[in-house]
């Protein structure tokens, strides 16, 4: 398949009318076309049953170079798969994408494709660490989004537990960061671990919850 090919397919699912509304709501500058997300999973599923990953990893560095909003969430779908043999490349293209955030939605999606490379080899977390240290905002935030699934494990192995704590440890770096999407970020990791590790978040909550921001520690805390 060519980048031509599939950026037809993008724009053959646009829905009228939905581009403005979606470039307002996720406040782009970059071109948006207005396809819906249940239409770009179903497009981005086709394609990873038909291509190899070889295919699948040059496509995705196609549609993210060309800066269009739906363009990079598809290329972020295209390499979310748990189980991708073999994978190295994929993580190569997910962490080059990592500067280049700049929103919440694209960041996120590229995040999930990177939780699943994440899961299927854990020592990949010394890259992730160095991303804790960086000026640029999105790359600090996404630290803390690309490990959220060791927060919602109920059964975790002392490997995870480690995991955990390191991540935790990156938390407490960044609670006295004002801006609004890291305290957010550090107050996502806290709640959805406190579903499985009640323990963990309120000894964090104890010794640095009064540096955060109080909507932050408040969700933080919701479901202790």
């Amino acid at each position: 398949m060519t980048l031509d090919d599939a950026l037809a397919a993008l724009r053959d699912l646009i829905e009228p009318g939905r581009a403005e509304g979606q470039a307002k709501y996720h406040k782009q500058s970059r071109e948006v076309l207005g396809v819906p997300n249940p239409a770009l999973n179903d497009l981005t599923k086709i394609w990873r049953q038909s291509l190899t990953v070889e295919e699948r990893v040059a496509l995705a560095d196609q549609l993210w170079k060309t800066d269009i909003f739906e363009a990079r969430i598809a290329a972020a779908k295209l390499l979310t798969q748990a189980r991708i043999r073999p994978d190295d490349a994929v993580w190569t293209l997910i962490q080059r994408w990592v500067p280049e955030f700049d929103s919440w939605a694209i960041a996120d999606h590229a995040c999930m494709a990177g939780q699943k490379r994440l899961m299927a080899d854990s020592t990949r977390i010394a890259d992730v660490e160095s991303w804790t240290r960086s000026d640029h905002l999105w790359t600090r935030r996404a630290a803390l989004v690309i490990t959220l699934p060791w927060t919602k494990q109920n059964h975790p192995k002392p490997q995870d537990l480690e995991i955990r704590d390191r991540v935790l440890d990156w938390a407490a770096t960044y609670v006295d960061d004002p801006d609004w999407f890291i305290q957010k970020a550090v107050a996502w990791w806290l709640r959805d671990l406190s579903k499985h590790d009640p323990a963990r978040t309120r000894a964090f909550l104890t010794t640095h919850g009064d540096r955060m921001k109080p909507f932050a520690r408040k969700e933080a805390g919701k479901y202790l």
